[in-house]
């Protein structure tokens, strides 16, 4: 199947506090909430539903592996041929927040 005509795809990355979520959202200002999908990577971590919350707690969430990156490739492929996905939601009681120090 062909890509959906005009679709583009914008990568942002970097570091805690850098501004990727500024950017997003002036990207979204820009062209319009009905133009632009926005797939973050955190709605893709893994999900441990058999782990408890304590064991949990001891997993690195700032690791690679601790994201589901093969899903959001496909989603991201399901995007361009212009099909409708449906995102991960992610709700902070079932991973365990990033711990800052």
């Amino acid at each position: 199947m062909a890509e959906a005509k005009n679709t583009i795809l914008i990568g942002i990355a970097g570091g805690t506090g850098s501004g990727k979520t500024t950017l997003a959202d002036k990207v979204v200002d820009s062209f319009g909430r009905d133009e632009v999908s926005i797939l973050r990577h955190d709605n893709y971590y893994k999900r441990h539903d058999e782990m408890n919350y304590e064991d949990r707690s001891k997993l690195n969430y700032d690791h690679p592996d601790a994201f589901d990156t093969e899903l959001l490739c496909e989603h991201i492929k399901e995007l361009k041929k212009g099909k409708a996905i449906q995102m991960p939601v992610i709700i902070r009681s079932t991973i365990v927040p990033i711990r800052r120090s």
